[in-house]
């Protein structure tokens, strides 16, 4: 089994930054790929970014050029820079482990965009 612990989320004021965190931990057959989602109320849940084992990068349209995702491949972390803040990215957010074929999600942890 895969567990995966976030850590990070918390309130911000407008144009202010987060740094969000994930840590797999279990029994890893293969990280195909790591990454974050978000949901807000009353919306569908939705890609912000991810990355490949092999490095390659995925963003939504709408944090391009103000998050950035990292990844420790050797302690099978990723973490996601978020900079430039907006009320918009107000949602809660789930790490996502792509391992082997299986997808695995953390419990989620509350961004709030707001002054």
């Amino acid at each position: 089994q895969v567990q995966l612990v976030e850590s990070g989320g918390g309130l911000v004021q407008p144009g202010g930054s987060l740094r969000l965190s994930c840590a797999a931990s279990g029994i890893i057959l293969r990280i195909n790929a790591m990454g974050w989602y978000r949901q807000a109320p009353g919306k569908q849940r939705e890609l912000v970014a991810r990355m490949t084992s092999g490095g390659g990068t995925n963003y939504a349209d709408s944090v391009k050029g103000r998050f950035t995702i990292s990844r420790d491949n050797a302690k099978n972390t990723v973490a996601l820079q978020m900079n430039s803040l907006k009320p918009e990215d107000t949602a809660v957010y789930y790490c996502n482990v792509l391992n082997g074929l299986i997808n695995y999600w953390g419990q989620g942890t509350q961004v709030t965009v707001s002054s």
